[in-house]
């Protein structure tokens, strides 16, 4: 097991590649579920503030 997490010698390269790779990999997967969020919230806003608009529109 030992020679395996050694990668023959370069596993001070192997390791931190990997872990790179897993942080993008991550960050790809959870930033649009984020950005999704964000756009909703302001979405909603901006409803908000047309739908008082209106009323002090109509009265």
């Amino acid at each position: 097991m030992h020679d395996w997490l050694a990668m023959g010698g370069y596993a001070q390269y192997v390791w931190p590649a990997y872990a790179v790779f897993f942080l993008v990999f991550a960050w790809d997967w959870l930033a649009p579920r984020f950005r999704r969020g964000r756009l909703l919230k302001e979405l909603r806003g901006r409803l908000a503030r047309e739908r008082v608009r209106r009323e002090k529109a109509a009265a």
